[in-house]
């Protein structure tokens, strides 16, 4: 039976160590220390251990805990009990201050500032205006990631950002959840964003400003139509922006305060008559602008990482690459800015120096649609979309620098003029020759181990180990096992993963583990739990997780690693992606990621078990990566995870697992899991369903397992022979680039062909045949002309040539002759 109440030896050990923990905050209480939790807890939420004292009055507890990065999200701080009276103000990042209030039933509001940058942001909260002693965390989220029901909806928004072009005009309309904003009135303001300074220098800056106001005083219903006017004084400089709906008490252009904000988008109704009378012609001109422009700044398109060759692969490679919002393939593809694509996913981190960013768009075949054939085709960013720590400062703004240098470029050159030969020439597409998808392994149902390098083997010792360690990278991924137990109660001897726990370079901790909910996985930060109820995508400190709903986490780190968790059937499935810089430098249960199987069970010391070794013998090697309490990243938030785990052996040597069993022809399960149980992953199938007595969990297993292979075989390297240019003249057939493609030629009428009509993508990464041109009868005349104006040129001097050596010779004849033909007098 397995012990969840502490010994009184234990209780003694607890006591001491919360004694000692309180004894070094010099004060018995969680002042200064909201977060901390060793066998008390400084968390808000309390969770399973005591409260360390006054865990309410220094520690916030928020709702809503997210919003906007452009601020005005009026939150709540839970547990707080406040005099209406008290001057209640909010610090953000220690620099940032906004005033606060406190309602009719004595809670504390907060509203949140424009920060320019996306994460958990520390905060604390003053009743005096000058000691601040509660602390929490708020979450800063970009406009693109935020529900739809925390900002204004712009009623056809195709509708806004081509207005005052030909047939597009009348009213617009907006709409919000009125009971956001505390007025029963409201300003509806335009806010304008651009850059000035010198690119890459200490004087580029963000300049956000208020414009005017479209609605003044007008009720707080919800929605709102108005007729765009005609400026008298121009603004056509501010050509990006967002809508805010404010509280009409506030002045105008007021920061801080509460609000609700639209998405950034091209303000075309805020352009002046020009644009409206030729908005072509305006266009053009601003496009050729930005030409030169681009010419002179910078180019960052040589440090951006590269697109994968397919849809499979950018879909499976999570570590580097996730879903463009603006793309989705699981949203039915509403792919605005790439037209005949249906998925795009934008690499993950920013670039290294310039904080630039990669897109990478797919067609309905899978192919990636590149700018040389399709104006939908992948475009790199000079500005990544979610931004770039520090953020703030251009070009890592989150949104509004890509918006600024990307987005509404394309539309001075693409979508308000027909001019994008100027757009793609800055920002071409990634034709993925030099991609390398990475490496997959995975621990899966009583746990199996797949290892980077296709080894399969069963270890289900009972405690905390060592996953993956890469010294290089430092990333570090550990991983804890429980014993199952059957629907009675009693305890099977098998174990399961139950908690995932990584850090990378001195990233934030994050552990993902089983929670009280089948099936429910329960992220932590640093200790503390994570909600997504509000928002699906964290920004974290050298990190970022997504989780779409409670069975999928995934975390990704600046290296690329990616860690993705599963729970299935009450048991945890892991999958970690590793780039090809981690070759050679790898160690753990998950194996040397190196392509040598032979070495993957190598231990700590060096001594190699085989992987067709005994069942004893794994298990002992196993063993061997137990972690110990000094680098254990996993959080011990109760008494059972303190008893069993941090007071008691890493590994766990009482715990001895089945190692086999047996088929019994009486066992009335052995016949429908022979029958589920076939193909790829059947024995592990039949072991899994037999020892823990469930078809659920076989089942699983086994679907985990294909999942495993497929993701496997949609990340195989795959052989690009780079883009090909239609001849001048002519066209192509054929846009895929891939080895074993083919593409046509043809030209147009009056023109020949010479070259090659077809070339074929070889296993060597190189084109067959010749480069192929179109040439009129007046060009070949012209250029045969040529040829043999050439020709006759190299002849007449090749005759010359020929002639002088011949004179040459012949003068040096006749002076020999004549030199034997005289004495020598020397030699007289």
């Amino acid at each position: 039976m397995l012990r969840y109440c502490p010994s009184r030896l234990l209780r003694s050990l607890v006591t001491l160590m919360c004694v000692h923990l309180l004894s070094e905050t010099n004060a018995d209480s969680c002042e200064g220390h909201c977060g901390e939790k060793v066998t008390c807890s400084c968390h808000p939420t309390r969770e399973r251990l005591p409260d360390c004292g006054g865990v309410k009055q220094f520690c916030a507890d928020l709702s809503p805990h997210s919003g906007s990065l452009l601020g005005g999200a009026d939150f709540r701080i839970l547990n707080s009990a406040l005099d209406m009276n008290v001057n209640l103000t909010c610090r953000f990042k220690s620099d940032t201050v906004t005033r606060g209030y406190v309602d009719t039933g004595g809670v504390g509001h907060c509203v949140s500032p424009m920060l320019f940058e996306t994460g958990w942001i520390p905060f604390d909260v003053s009743t005096d205006g000058v000691t601040y002693s509660m602390a929490g965390s708020w979450l800063s989220v970009h406009h693109s990631k935020l529900a739809e029901e925390f900002k204004v909806s712009l009623v056809n928004e195709t509708k806004w950002q081509y207005y005052g072009t030909q047939d597009v005009g009348g009213a617009l309309e907006m709409v919000w959840n009125a009971s956001l904003i505390n007025a029963k009135r409201v300003n509806v303001e335009l806010w304008g964003y651009q850059e000035t300074g010198m690119p890459y220098s200490d004087t580029w800056q963000a300049d956000w400003r208020y414009l005017y106001s479209v609605g003044r005083d007008v009720p707080n219903s919800g929605s709102f139509r108005f007729v765009p006017e005609l400026l008298q004084t121009p603004r056509s400089d501010w050509d990006v922006g967002s809508i805010r709906v404010c509280p009409s008490t506030e002045p105008d252009g007021a920061r801080n305060v509460n609000a609700l904000w639209s998405g950034a988008h091209a303000l075309a109704y805020n352009l002046d008559e020009a644009f409206r009378k030729d908005p072509a012609a305006w266009a053009l001109e601003k496009c050729l602008r930005w030409d030169q422009e681009e010419k002179r700044i910078a180019s960052f398109l040589s440090e951006i990482t590269d697109c994968p060759c397919t849809l499979a692969q950018a879909r499976a490679d999570t570590g580097r690459f996730h879903t463009d919002y603006g793309c989705d393939i699981e949203k039915g593809s509403v792919c605005t800015y790439h037209p005949g694509a249906v998925h795009c996913v934008r690499a993950i981190q920013a670039s290294p120096e310039y904080g630039a960013g990669q897109q990478c768009c797919y067609d309905h075949t899978g192919a990636q649609v590149l700018t040389g054939d399709s104006i939908g085709g992948s475009t790199p960013d000079r500005g990544h979309d979610w931004g770039a720590p520090p953020y703030r400062s251009p070009p890592r703004v989150p949104g509004f620098s890509h918006w600024k240098y990307d987005v509404i470029t394309f539309y001075y050159c693409c979508l308000w003029s027909d001019n994008c030969d100027y757009y793609f020439n800055h920002r071409p597409s990634s034709d993925c020759r030099t991609y390398k998808p990475p490496k997959s392994a995975s621990v899966l149902g009583d746990p199996h181990f797949l290892t980077f390098d296709g080894v399969t083997y069963t270890f289900n010792g009972k405690g905390e180990y060592l996953l993956l360690h890469s010294l290089t990278h430092e990333l570090t991924v550990q991983g804890r096992t429980e014993p199952m137990t059957s629907e009675n109660g009693s305890v099977i001897m098998a174990t399961r993963l139950s908690s995932v726990a990584m850090r990378e370079n001195g990233s934030d901790v994050i552990e993902v583990r089983l929670s009280d909910r089948p099936t429910h996985l329960q992220v932590l930060l640093n200790q503390k739990v994570l909600s997504f109820s509000e928002q699906s995508w964290m920004d974290l400190k050298g990190a970022f997780v997504f989780s779409s709903d409670p069975q999928n986490v995934t975390v990704m780190f600046p290296s690329g690693a990616g860690v993705e968790v599963r729970g299935r059937a009450e048991v945890m499935t892991l999958t970690v992606l590793l780039p090809q810089e981690f070759k050679h430098h790898t160690q753990g249960l998950l194996g040397n990621m190196n392509d040598d199987p032979d070495d993957d069970l190598t231990s700590r010391d060096g001594e190699v078990t085989f992987a067709n070794s005994t069942a004893q013998d794994i298990f002992t090697y196993g063993a061997r990566w137990a972690i110990t309490n000094e680098i254990s990243l996993f959080t011990y938030d109760s008494e059972f995870l303190l008893n069993e785990y941090y007071f008691a052996p890493k590994h766990d040597p009482t715990f001895i697992p089945n190692f086999s069993v047996g088929k019994d022809p009486s066992d009335p399960l052995l016949e429908p899991v022979l029958k589920m149980c076939s193909g790829v992953g059947a024995s592990i199938c039949k072991y899994d369903a037999l020892s823990t007595r469930s078809l659920e969990m076989g089942n699983m297993t086994l679907l985990s397992l294909r999942s495993h292979a497929a993701s496997v075989q949609d990340l195989r390297p795959v052989l690009s022979c780079g883009w090909l240019q239609p001849p001048k003249h002519g066209q192509k057939e054929g846009t895929l680039y891939l080895e074993g493609a083919k593409v046509i030629f043809s030209c147009k009428q009056g023109y020949h062909l010479y070259g090659s009509q077809e070339r074929i993508c070889q296993g060597d990464g190189h084109w067959s045949g010749d480069k192929t041109y179109c040439l009129s009868d007046d060009s070949l005349a012209i250029a045969l002309g040529t040829i043999g104006a050439i020709l006759a040129v190299v002849a007449m001097v090749t005759s010359i040539v020929v002639y002088s050596k011949n004179q040459k010779r012949e003068g040096m004849k006749e002076t020999e002759d004549q030199v034997i033909s005289e004495p020598n007098v020397a030699n007289l």
